[in-house]
């Protein structure tokens, strides 16, 4: 009954008609040449986002990507277009409208919520490190987008992209199909051009999946490159946020703005990590000629039509200029899953109690045992479709020093960095790894939950390795997306590679907000 429902409301959704819009594809450099010159303010391109949202996300296809908007977007707007007229605009990010995940802090009156009812009302007193990095750079904070609640971090059977504050954000290339999550909304709202931009988070692909599944481009960075300060944690030894955009270049701004070190975050203190602001600089559209590229074949071997499309996109490689090894597999493939799921539970209920001890006395959950009782009372609302499981047995670990979690995470790191990445990418003398980031987009299912199209974002999830995600082309009309990863603090080869990618193949289509 739910499904057939669905289905009438996304049949319905996609006979609408969606206009044309003025700000279509455009990228942030097309956007702040345009405020340069005056052709727009930042004002009206709040109010051209603002109607697309309006059309798009409240009505038409009901996307449901934004959560919550900015109720102070159209002042913010007018301050920073009088900092402009005075000769004041900090750089490309000046005016940029931009759309934050809901489990990232900001000030003001937007609440951070994870799509958590139980969140609602909650108003951080300061922005996370980033989003007040963004605002320094002279970014205007639109909204915040909805979610897979707690970050997909909840039951072994979720739904991705829902939510109990936000609903289910539908994919704009497929309304009946799912966005993927955690990041859903992010990902769903720069496709469907709600936004220059959006900031993901990511765990283990978060960020990387809905951005191929929804055909644009996501970076995640190395584990300390962008500060975690203010933002609803999973784990500490995973967990990042990220730049989604519509091409390479976006999303290398964005990240070289949110870059910094930040003493709330010891990760991002480690003597290593490199010093770089401006990613742009690593740009190449040659950037694939002569790159030695390994391509690991395990992660789509058992779907010969997947398998396929990769084959056709190594080609692709090749003709760009690129050498490479096919295969170059990992030799610990398939063999860190169940442990990262320990190092989670573990380190979830850590990060999530220190969290929550934030919020004021007398709010509904101020620990994860108080937000699992708040679930149960809330049941109706919060688990129509699905449980808690993860919630359950997170809260049965024990602290940090426990020597079941301190061996699990040893062998995450050896298996994922020294006998993984590391060693394929030292083995055969590689710049990066580069496969498909995951199978095209699943029917959403309500009572099933997801579906495994599989993917590739564990490794360098489980490393804290960089991981960039580019448009890759289609699959039976759905988008595909190529990843390319490699060592701690790769950035820079990793974009070099992405964009020259990005420049030979142009693969970057609009949604048409249909039905599959």
């Amino acid at each position: 009954m739910l499904r057939r429902s669905f289905l009438a409301s996304a049949a319905a959704a996609a006979q609408g008609v969606i206009r044309p819009f003025e700000l279509d594809e455009l990228s942030l450099a097309q956007l702040a040449e345009g405020l340069q010159s005056g052709r727009w303010t930042t004002r009206k391109l709040a109010e051209l986002y603002l109607h697309r949202i309006a059309a798009l996300d409240r009505r038409g296809p009901q996307l449901r990507a934004v959560i919550e908007l900015n109720p102070d977007a159209l002042a913010d707007a007018a301050r920073l277009d009088r900092q402009r007229r005075s000769g004041a605009a900090k750089g490309p990010l000046h005016g940029i409208p931009l759309l934050l995940k809901d489990n990232i802090d900001t000030a003001g009156r937007m609440s951070t919520t994870a799509g958590s009812l139980a969140l609602e009302n909650w108003h951080a007193p300061q922005d996370a490190f980033i989003a007040a990095r963004l605002r320094a750079a002279g970014a205007l904070i639109l909204g915040k987008t909805n979610l897979s609640e707690w970050a997909n971090f909840r039951s072994t059977h979720s739904v991705s992209g829902w939510s109990g504050r936000g609903g289910q954000t539908r994919n704009p290339y497929a309304l009946d199909r799912n966005p993927s999550g955690s990041s859903s909304g992010s990902g769903a709202a720069v496709a469907a051009n709600l936004c220059a931009a959006a900031i993901g988070t990511e765990t283990d692909g978060s960020v990387t999946s809905p951005s191929s599944i929804n055909g644009i481009v996501g970076i995640k960075p190395t584990v300390g490159l962008l500060s975690r300060a203010g933002i609803i944690p999973i784990s500490a030894s995973q967990d990042t946020a990220g730049p989604m955009a519509r091409d390479v270049r976006s999303a290398a701004i964005l990240l070289g703005a949110m870059a910094a070190v930040d003493p709330q975050d010891p990760a991002t203190g480690v003597p290593e990590r490199p010093s770089e602001s401006d990613y742009t600089r690593f740009l190449d559209p040659a950037g694939l000629r002569g790159a030695r590229l390994g391509i690991p074949r395990k992660f789509f071997g058992n779907n010969s039509l997947i398998d396929a499309f990769l084959s056709n996109c190594v080609d692709a490689l090749k003709k760009a200029g690129a050498e490479v090894i096919d295969p170059a597999d990992l030799a610990t493939h398939g063999q860190i899953d169940a442990i990262e799921t320990e190092v989670l539970l573990y380190e979830f209920k850590d990060g999530l109690n220190k969290y929550l001890a934030r919020l004021p006395e007398g709010s509904p959950a101020c620990t994860l045992e108080q937000l699992i009782a708040f679930n149960q009372r809330s049941r109706p609302r919060e688990m129509p479709y699905f449980e808690q499981e993860l919630f359950i047995q997170s809260q049965a670990k024990g602290p940090l020093t426990d020597m079941k979690y301190l061996k699990a995470r040893e062998d995450c790191v050896r298996l994922s960095r020294k006998e993984g990445i590391d060693a394929v990418i030292a083995k055969h003398r590689l710049d990066a790894l580069v496969t498909l980031t995951s199978g095209p987009a699943w029917l959403i299912d309500t009572i099933n939950g997801d579906h495994d199209t599989g993917g590739c974002t564990t490794p360098a999830a489980v490393a804290g390795y960089p991981h960039i995600t580019v448009p890759a082309g289609f699959y039976s009309g759905l988008p595909m997306g190529l990843s390319f990863f490699g060592p701690a603090w790769s950035e820079g080869v990793l974009l070099k590679l992405a964009y020259g990618w990005e420049q030979t193949t142009k693969a970057r289509r609009k949604p048409g907000f249909t039905l599959a």
